[in-house]
């Protein structure tokens, strides 16, 4: 049986019992190569020792600069284990982006791989390369490091977009994420059994998710080339090849897997889907209904990576399909929401407000930015608990008769493609900045697939700017 999350501190404490329950069950796989739990368990020890020879400890950044790999699970679990906090670098992220990153969480460490260390930026953190320098982890003890960290520690700080054109990285302590599966667990019923994708990146909060749904709970991880994650076609494969029980999607990706499916067999048979978890993004009625046809559960969860992952989630039925937008729910265990005004005043039911979320899901606060931590999490009037803070999302939502959630779109100029949260002004801080440039105006648009793309509309000065040149500033942010 899994551990239940509720009698173990810390993620990497949940692991531990994992490995120590089956040692010899397969953790993870990618592509030809696998790790057993106890094998995984051993190589992230040692590399935790030596983070800790290194100085490493309890709220330690250590970035990870990796690309998708077994590498990538090691690199986590061992600066969890050090009692360091993990900051995922994604390798394909624009270079500014990646230097700024780095400068920022000013990481004493940077993990990574010998054919990438080369493309790393200016730094003066000491570097491990997870491949080529293995050999000094090799002599380190593969017992379980005692660290010390408690729940309220960091685990992580992830990047997100920002509207002034500097990402900020959220901190999410350890006693959030295992809340958030002691909180779900009972709805979906993770199990040994189970075997779950890392379809998106490890910098995008969505992986802790898909990442320590399988670890924490005893089932097999597989981790999804790129390559493959870009095509609908061979993720269907694969997901029928490696019979996958646990699908995690947006809604706009899972459009796309569904068409390929469809092409290639008709009903719902080839695969060994259980259940289907949808966020990222909101789920439109055709969307829902595919899905249905699917003939398993469907799950539609919301929350921002300052709610550590999901905060509401809602099963999909067939009379969501005479709405618009399927409904986000109602909080899960570990988070509270509030329908608020601008004045912070509770507003009725079926009008609009911004959605505030508050409980022991939320984030520690952005790093480094204490003023902008101020204006984003701030006191919660509905709670006695000391110190008790509400999250303002900025999300435009209602209530439904039945108490559940509809998410309406927007207040500020954010949006979300592909599940990733674009602030439209970050992008239109940097076409302004083109000296050819007179104004700009960046907006998110369905194509003819349905699909949301970003498309900017500009004024040039005297001659119109290269396109092309247009289109490289545009992906620095895009993803």
């Amino acid at each position: 049986m899994p551990v239940n999350p509720s009698t173990a501190s810390c993620i990497h404490q949940l692991f531990e019992a994992q490995a120590g329950r089956a040692p010899d069950a397969v953790a993870a796989t990618f592509e030809n190569n696998r790790l057993t739990y106890g094998e995984l368990n051993r190589r992230a020890n040692k590399l935790a020792h030596h983070l800790r020879r290194l100085g490493v400890k309890a709220e330690t950044p250590c970035g990870i600069y990796v690309a998708r790999s077994l590498d990538m699970l090691i690199a986590m679990l061992g600066t969890l284990k050090a009692g360091g906090a993990y900051v995922p670098i994604d390798p394909s992220y624009p270079e500014e982006r990646i230097a700024y990153m780095v400068a920022d969480a000013r990481m004493p460490v940077l993990l990574t791989q010998q054919r990438l260390a080369g493309s790393l930026p200016r730094h003066e953190a000491q570097v491990i390369r997870l491949d080529a320098d293995w050999v000094m982890m090799e002599g380190e003890s593969d017992e379980n490091p005692t660290s010390g960290v408690t729940p309220d520690n960091l685990a992580y700080v992830i990047y997100t977009s920002g509207s002034t054109g500097r990402p900020k990285g959220v901190q999410v302590t350890h006693g959030s994420v295992a809340r958030l599966f002691e909180a779900t667990r009972p709805l979906l019923n993770f199990d040994e059994r189970d075997v779950w994708t890392v379809f998106h990146s490890f910098a995008f909060d969505l992986s802790v998710w898909e990442i320590f749904g399988p670890l924490l709970h005893g089932g097999r991880l597989v981790i999804v080339p790129l390559g493959i994650a870009q095509s609908p076609s061979e993720f269907y494969e694969l997901l029928r090849d490696e019979r996958v029980s646990v699908l995690n999607q947006t809604p706009s990706a899972l459009r796309q897997l569904l068409k390929a499916k469809n092409a290639a067999e008709k009903g719902a048979g080839g695969l060994s889907l259980r259940l289907v978890v949808c966020g990222g993004e909101a789920m439109p009625r055709e969307v829902a209904s595919q899905a249905l046809a699917l003939r398993i559960p469907v799950w539609n969860f919301y929350g921002p990576t300052e709610a550590t992952v999901w905060a509401t989630v809602h099963e999909v039925t067939p009379d969501d399909l005479k709405h618009g937008l399927v409904p986000v729910g109602r909080p899960i265990a570990s988070a509270e929401t509030h329908l608020l005004d601008e004045d912070s005043r509770p507003i009725k039911e079926g009008e609009p407000g911004e959605l505030h979320i508050g409980g022991p899901c939320l984030a520690r606060g952005y790093f480094r930015r204490p003023d902008l931590t101020a204006e984003r999490f701030i006191a919660n009037p509905f709670s006695d608990v000391a110190n008790s803070r509400l999250y303002k999302t900025g999300d435009l939502a209602r209530t439904l008769p039945d108490g559940s959630i509809e998410f309406l779109g927007r207040l500020d100029h954010q949006v979300k493609v592909r599940g990733f949260r674009i602030e439209l002004g970050e992008i239109e801080a940097v076409l302004a900045g083109h000296e050819d440039l007179r104004e700009s105006v960046v907006t998110a648009r369905d194509d003819e697939r349905g699909d949301k793309r970003l498309v900017a509309y500009v004024v040039p000065e005297r001659t119109a700017p290269d396109t092309n040149e247009l289109v490289v500033r545009h992906h620095r942010f895009d993803g």
